[in-house]
């Protein structure tokens, strides 16, 4: 019900013929208005629960039988696994072993072709590999792991227990790393819905540090489509770099944001937009720059992100626009205590 995950369900449902079961513990980010749209579909079924659940895990996979796995299960705001690293231990190291566990008996018990068929897809994240220098080539799938914050340490880790089942049990895993997403229906405790958001309503745009982190942006439907593409084609064992070859600063993208929004909004009270930046002190150990070298799944599986970031931009702007009774369903007090706790604004 978070954000990548439910625009995979989305996709998959639209493009193929695949039953989904959705589990999810419905945190502060899953969103049921996510999926609202196909509650009623056949092809779709949402389990409420926890990954943690094994003996739930098991019904699951004895009652719906699935050719595949795609753990998006995972705490994944930096900031948050700054404050309180305890649930990214729990979900992402813990919760990624028990599913793990589950599906390896699963898997141990199927038939051919059922068997060969099978796969355990873990969805992970460029910051595993540390922070680059600005002259520094990208990450590639052989780049050593370094993470530097408590939530890439655990994601980390979940990768190292995914390449240990294929490689201790034989278990047909793959391993995707994708540099940051945007797109609808992201938590706007992320960066370009944040900004997009406190913009329209004339709010501080917090900016950390000199605003020159950089990192590569990836239109959320085009991960999509490289996760069904790395599902469909992609060999066990292996890891896939997804990336948007995009790099930007961070401040490149508020004032590509506020731009576009004067555009749009040329009558605001608050044009020009970029007025409302503001910067605050750095997140504690801020990696520089992250980059992805996504040439291997360009050219083993033929995929390339389709969505430049001005057009990406403009439909993630337009979404939220679009959608403000989404944005009102999850804007609880907790989460507005959290945005002044963490920026000290209101």
């Amino acid at each position: 019900m978070g954000f990548i995950g439910s625009n995979f369900i989305l996709r998959q449902l639209r493009e193929s013929d695949d039953r989904i079961v959705n589990l999810d513990l419905m945190t502060y980010a899953g969103n049921p208005r996510n999926l609202e749209s196909v509650v009623d579909t056949s092809r779709y079924a949402f389990v409420l629960g926890d990954i943690l659940d094994r003996p739930l895990l098991s019904r699951i996979f004895q009652e719906h039988t699935p050719y595949a796995v795609v753990n998006f299960a995972a705490e994944s705001h930096v900031d948050r696994s700054i404050v309180g690293p305890d649930d990214f231990i729990q979900s992402n190291i813990v919760g990624t072993f028990a599913i793990l566990q589950e599906s390896r008996r699963y898997w141990e018990n199927l038939t051919e072709p059922n068997r060969s068929r099978f796969r355990f897809l873990h969805v992970s994240t460029d910051e595993v590999f540390g922070s680059l220098g600005f002259s520094d080539p990208p990450f590639q799938e052989t780049s050593p792991y370094a993470p530097n914050s408590p939530y890439s340490a655990s994601k980390a880790a979940s990768d190292h227990l995914v390449r240990a089942y294929h490689h201790t049990y034989g278990m047909p895993t793959i391993i995707t790393n994708c540099s940051n997403n945007y797109g609808p229906r992201q938590f706007p405790e992320k960066l370009i819905p944040l900004i997009i958001l406190n913009a329209m309503e004339g709010k501080p745009l917090p900016v950390y540090g000199d605003g020159k982190n950089v990192r590569d942006w990836l239109y959320v439907d085009d991960h999509c489509e490289a996760l069904a593409c790395v599902l469909n084609q992609g060999e066990p064992s292996q890891m896939y770099n997804i990336g948007g070859r995009c790099e930007k600063t961070n401040l490149e993208v508020v004032r590509t944001v506020c731009g576009l929004l004067d555009e749009i909004f040329p009558d605001s009270a608050y044009c020009p937009h970029e007025s409302l930046v503001t910067f605050v002190k750095d997140r504690p150990g801020h990696d520089r720059r992250y980059a992805i070298d996504c040439s291997k799944i360009e050219s083993e599986l033929g995929w390339r992100a389709a969505t430049n970031f001005e057009r990406g931009i403009r439909r993630t702007i337009r979404w939220y626009v679009d959608n403000r009774a989404w944005v009102e369903s999850i804007r609880t007090g907790a989460y507005r205590e959290w945005i002044r706790e963490q920026y000290g604004l209101s």
